[in-house]
């Protein structure tokens, strides 16, 4: 899927993100181990930088537990 400028400029005046930053954070979860911890906290760690929101460890191991056991629902459906 491409996204025009267009969008880019849409996201960055709702969420003061630029477009490199989330092309850098799209790079970094794709080229990313997901199964790796190291990774997914820094992905935590750079989301919640990003959206200057604080992430507490508890949270944050949660969340690392839930990727790299699989427990991420797989559809939409499943999250709520």
């Amino acid at each position: 899927m491409r996204f025009d400028d267009n969008f880019f400029k849409k996201v960055e005046k709702k969420t003061k993100i630029n477009k490199n930053t989330i092309i850098d954070l799209a790079t970094k979860l794709q080229q990313g181990n997901l199964k790796d911890e190291k990774s997914i906290r820094e992905v935590i760690n750079t989301l919640a930088s990003m959206t200057g929101k604080n992430v507490s460890k508890e949270k944050a191991d949660k969340i690392v537990d839930t990727i790299v056991n699989d427990k991420v629902p797989k559809g939409v459906d499943k999250m709520f």
